[in-house]
């Protein structure tokens, strides 16, 4: 599913199974610490996942430890994204010279708890949720409020690398294409310019299947996109 939302230069891994069995490098064990057995298996199937998406980009196997917001620390040259949630683990790595960031996050397809649509959403979001049960058959397939979860956390997965700040649910403004599995996305906040580009504004993909959202965002490097 994941390969089918990112550019060639993007290499993948994904995987259903809930327990995977690794040996984790010292820095991976000293990110994991004393962590739950759910977060471990969690930590544990994100890193397999990256090893063979690095693998499969033609990049040494090498360790992955977490940075101080838990984000996954690329070796220099690289950049990538990891998620995971019930039934579903995922990696998505690049070079550096051809891609800035990219970001992905998987949710289960099914409604928001109670409450939280109204802190993820807001205006023509709203809107767009209300108004789903009339779209296509293509767009009754996928949860709107969750994919619009989603698409933020791949956003923000894909901004904070490169501006190294908070950005929250309130500061992106999406606009969704139900039919093309398409989305973009405003940021309301000032945004930094890296390396010629402004993070602004970005575009993603998603899609849904066996029970899963997947949403990916890549920004490439100014030429290459």
């Amino acid at each position: 599913m994941l390969e089918r939302l990112v550019p060639d230069d993007v290499a993948c891994a994904e995987t259903r199974a809930e327990e995977l069995d690794i040996e984790l490098f010292d820095s991976e064990r000293r990110s994991l610490g004393r962590a739950v057995r759910k977060r471990r298996l969690e930590f544990i199937a994100g890193r397999a996942c990256a090893r063979e998406a690095l693998a499969r980009l033609g990049a040494p196997v090498v360790a992955i430890p977490s940075g101080p917001q838990g984000e996954p620390v690329w070796p220099p040259g690289l950049v990538g994204s990891i998620t995971h949630c019930l039934g579903y683990r995922a990696c998505a790595v690049a070079r550096s010279d051809a891609v800035m960031s990219v970001g992905i996050d998987a949710e289960p397809n099914a409604p928001l708890p109670d409450g939280v649509l109204e802190a993820v959403a807001r205006g023509r979001e709203l809107e767009l949720v209300r108004g789903s049960p009339s779209a296509t058959d293509h767009a009754r397939d996928v949860d709107v409020s969750r994919l619009l979860f989603s698409a933020k956390e791949a956003i923000y997965k894909a901004w904070f690398p490169l501006a190294r700040r908070w950005l929250g649910f309130e500061d992106v403004e999406l606009s969704v294409d139900l039919d093309a599995g398409a989305f973009e996305a405003a940021v309301l906040v000032p945004a930094p310019t890296v390396r010629g580009t402004s993070l602004a504004f970005f575009r993603g993909r998603w899609a849904v299947e066996d029970g899963i959202v997947c949403t990916a965002v890549v920004v490439p490097v100014p030429g290459r996109g």
